[in-house]
């Protein structure tokens, strides 16, 4: 199985948006799900670094100054923050872009375009109260879910503006809904895990969530199991779906899937046994960005096409 085969029905759509214009949204959609999900990396890289309050205000990373000011007794954690920062303006320009092109060629998702955007000022705002409230283990986890959730939609943005074919073949809408479920419980039991372990984001300012954390560590990894089972079983109704032919190549979309699954499940065993390293924690943390995207390429090429037979699975 070629991974091309995935790719190639997402790259070709709709031939009203070739030329630069088709080019441009095209590229800055792509551009948009891997900035959601840098964010996603460099937030932990903040958190892992112990660099949550290097800087101390907001929008102000100083009183009376954006920008960071080297003091021996910070280090670097306050320039560390500030990248963080100036990432989520990059994004926010990229997702200006994407809305501008889209709302021009793709009129039909426009206000779906708009989405990144209003998301974007809703983690600036809420990044602010968290850093005020010293780093709240529960307003960090809900600024993760957040951005999972951005990642998600930007992946479903992708697609649509390059109008994507779904599969032939009979529809299997309790297999995908039982997928996105589980994946969501993992992402809030993940968002826990990281709530009540070591890595705060500073060790000195920041309160641990009250649970054991290896308890719902063990919780998390079941989930896992569960959700790589339903995975299987996925796999096995879209192969075995003798309605479609041969040929239907976005039948293979699982692969990705599958393969991200397995990864994260490796990293996560790994990093559990291994007393949370912080260089697994960030691996992971951009395996749970890529997932979330592989799961929302799947959920939408794996619905069956509109004139596909209406059979419940």
């Amino acid at each position: 199985m070629n991974l091309s085969t995935i790719a190639q029905p997402i790259a070709h759509g709709s031939r009203a948006t070739t030329g630069f214009i088709g080019k441009y949204v095209h590229g800055l959609a792509m551009a948009n799900i891997a900035a959601q999900i840098g964010i996603i990396v460099t937030g932990g890289l903040v958190r892992l670094t112990e660099s949550g309050l290097g800087c101390s205000d907001w929008p102000h990373c100083e009183p009376g100054s954006f920008t960071p000011e080297y003091h021996a007794a910070a280090g670097i954690h306050g320039f560390i923050e500030f990248g963080n920062r100036l990432l989520t303006f990059v994004l926010a320009i990229i997702a200006l872009l994407l809305a501008i092109a889209i709302w021009r060629v793709r009129p039909q998702f426009k206000w779906l375009g708009i989405v990144p955007g209003l998301g974007i000022i809703a983690q600036a705002v809420l990044g602010g109260i968290v850093v005020l409230l010293d780093l709240n283990p529960l307003l960090v986890g809900l600024h993760m879910f957040i951005s999972a959730g951005l990642v998600w939609i930007s992946v479903q943005i992708g697609l649509k503006v390059r109008d994507a074919p779904r599969r032939d073949g009979r529809p299997i809408p309790g297999i995908l809904g039982a997928s996105r479920g589980l994946l969501m419980i993992i992402v809030v039991l993940g968002v826990l895990t990281t709530g009540a372990g070591p890595h705060s984001g500073d060790a000195n300012a920041t309160e641990r969530l009250a649970l054991d954390p290896a308890i719902i560590a063990q919780i998390h990894g079941l989930t896992v199991v569960l959700y790589l089972a339903v995975i299987v079983w996925m796999v096995v109704r879209v192969r075995g779906d003798h309605s479609i032919g041969e040929r239907d190549e976005v039948r293979k979309a699982w692969i990705v899937l599958v393969a991200m699954t397995l990864a994260q499940g490796l990293v996560g065993v790994v990093q559990y046994f291994t007393g949370l390293p912080e260089l697994l924690v960030g691996v992971h943390m951009l395996g749970i960005g890529l997932l979330v995207a592989a799961q929302s390429a799947a959920n939408y090429l794996l619905q069956a096409a509109p004139t596909s037979a209406t059979s419940t699975p």
